[in-house]
């Protein structure tokens, strides 16, 4: 049997379950995951090595109206990722029926000639498969998918199928990366993407999205990894908030964070967060390629 390889872009809307999706294919965390939409705000790739083929995959940030420099950063990014794919998986969320979001959100399958599927996501919540045949009806029109698989990112059924779906979709290829290779995520990146992973999961209103991360100082020394990280806001009230009482807020976030970069570094490390307010922040570009540099390239 001839090896397969090739690249596959995991699209949707927010909350649809798309970096679940590929932490559970890739079997490791490396995509951070909440409740709250938008969570993702850059292209995040992983690769699935199998017996019979490599799949090279990315994971982007959820289809969305832009209303701020960020948010367009995060479309072009959408956009960026439909471009020279041998395939791309389209996540819905079965418990939800398809609405104008949803079409408007598949419009982006249009600038890719790739074949799409479509992973019909969430099935686990669903009591019964009598409510799913209509959404499937109103998916089926909406775009021309080349296969339609129910999964559960969560409980790992149906992933089987679609791997087998994604892989016979691509070309006849030798692998392009060794086998022990995972993602092109920097360990700074990944390290502040933990940290905000835990202020999406432990606070609410408006902080989540006001809130952006970045490692000052990173000393790998013979013992442990030494991280000082600021938390950066855009307001004074969103900064006593991190903080919380006596400081109980900051260190719980900085205890979980660790804990997510010591299992997937395999170090130990020391973590030391700030929280500074920057007004504005979302709208500097100078700021946004600190943050991430491959935004400005358009990833």
């Amino acid at each position: 049997m001839a090896f397969r390889c090739g690249f596959v872009s995991i699209l949707g809307r927010p909350n649809a379950g798309k970096s679940t999706l590929l932490n559970s294919l890739l079997g490791e965390k490396i995509a951070i995951v909440a409740r709250k939409p938008q969570t993702t705000r850059t292209a995040i790739q992983g690769v699935l090595n199998l017996p019979d083929a490599q799949i090279v995959l990315m994971d982007t940030p959820g289809i969305h109206e832009s209303d701020t420099l960020l948010n367009k950063r995060m479309m072009d990014a959408v956009r960026a990722a439909t471009e020279g794919r041998d395939a791309l998986i389209y996540v819905v969320d079965a418990s939800r029926d398809p609405d104008t979001d949803e079409e408007r959100g598949m419009s982006v399958l249009k600038r890719s000639e790739a074949p799409a599927i479509l992973a019909v996501n969430k099935i686990d919540r669903l009591q019964g498969k009598a409510e799913l045949l209509p959404r499937l009806e109103k998916y089926q029109q909406m775009h021309g998918f080349s296969d339609y698989i129910l999964i559960s990112a969560l409980t790992g059924a149906g992933l089987d199928e679609l791997k087998a779906s994604v892989v016979g979709k691509l070309p006849e290829s030798p692998a392009l990366f060794p086998p022990d290779y995972l993602t092109d995520q920097p360990e700074r990146f990944l390290v502040a993407e933990f940290v905000r992973e835990k202020i999406l999961d432990l606070t609410s209103q408006e902080v989540p999205h006001s809130v952006a991360v970045l490692v000052d100082q990173w000393e790998d020394t013979p013992k442990m990894i030494r991280i000082h990280a600021s938390v950066i806001v855009e307001r004074d009230g969103q900064k006593g908030i991190l903080i919380g009482s006596g400081g109980s807020m900051l260190k719980k976030i900085g205890t979980l964070a660790r804990e997510d970069a010591e299992r997937i570094l395999g170090r130990k490390i020391f973590l030391s967060l700030f929280v500074k307010v920057k007004p504005k922040w979302r709208e500097d570009p100078g700021f946004l390629a600190e943050i991430d540099p491959r935004s400005m390239a358009g990833l």
